[in-house]
């Protein structure tokens, strides 16, 4: 058996376009609006992503603190500890008699100034018996 249909003129290629154009319409319409995604961080991934950020600062920091130790060491490694003759202050002696004894080509204060410095005294009064570093220029 044989089935007939009855087609209008036009009519099909009226459907066929307006197929197309609604097709045409969907495609567009996904073009202009991409689907949109929220991302939502849960406690566990914020700890993650905090800890992922935070471990290149704490490397820098040690890196810097370890460098920085390193270079200050090296810094004073190239001066050797100064070798200082010692004198014992007398009863009755004072820095004026003792910078004439070592330094006698010298000005007295200019040599009790660097006898005041390098033993850091609060003063130029000496006590008998007390210990004093000599500046090597002396």
């Amino acid at each position: 058996m044989s089935a007939a249909y009855a087609v209008k003129p036009g009519s099909i290629t009226h459907a066929a376009a307006s197929h197309t154009q609604a097709s045409h319409a969907q495609a567009s319409y996904s073009r202009a609006t991409p689907p949109t995604t929220h991302l939502r961080l849960t406690r566990r991934g914020r700890a993650v992503f905090t800890t992922l950020a935070a471990v290149p600062l704490v490397l820098g920091a040690i890196v810097i603190t370890v460098n920085g130790g390193m270079a200050a060491a090296e810094g004073t490694g190239g001066i050797g500890a100064a070798a200082f003759d010692y004198v014992t202050i007398e009863a009755g002696q004072s820095l004026w008699q003792l910078a004439e004894s070592v330094a006698p080509a010298q000005d007295p204060r200019d040599v009790i100034a660097d006898i005041v410095n390098l033993n850091q005294l609060s003063s130029e009064a000496v006590q008998p018996g007390q210990r004093l570093a000599l500046p090597a220029d002396y």
